[in-house]
């Protein structure tokens, strides 16, 4: 999915706690080329990452106190034309969250993992018609 996205994309990741939704943005990055550590932004809210010439803005609204926090933080800054936005917890962050092109939501089942992928716009739809992943 990571290689389907080709210019500005917001993915949501939703799901409970320890889920998998870090897991899964460390694989996003990692397909994109990155081998450094994926820290979790709990507590930092944002983790940035360049790659390939690219900005890849990893968020965690958990911590979140006040949905309104994302204005200070300048939410609508990172959301640059060929800009990348990874969010966990988008609905913490209430109408200041970015509006999603794909969300993806992730479920725990016995020792496994299931994910519903739900395209929100067109450029949702053409990552998920791009995206072909390796399981039936």
């Amino acid at each position: 999915m990571a290689r389907a996205c080709h210019s500005r994309t917001v993915l949501h990741l939703c799901g409970d706690l320890g889920v998998g939704k870090t897991t899964l943005v460390r694989g996003f990055l990692r397909a994109l080329g990155h081998t450094g550590t994926v820290k979790s932004p709990t507590y930092t809210l944002v983790e940035p990452y360049q790659i390939g010439g690219r900005m890849i803005f990893h968020f965690d609204f958990y911590r979140l106190g006040d949905p309104e926090e994302l204005e200070y933080l300048g939410v609508r800054d990172y959301l640059g034309d060929d800009v990348v936005c990874l969010i966990e917890w988008p609905e913490k962050g209430g109408p200041f969250t970015p509006v999603p092109d794909v969300q993806i939501q992730l479920f725990h089942q016995a020792e496994a993992r299931l994910l519903d992928l739900r395209a929100l716009s067109e450029m949702g739809q053409a990552i998920l018609a791009e995206f072909k992943p390796p399981f039936k």
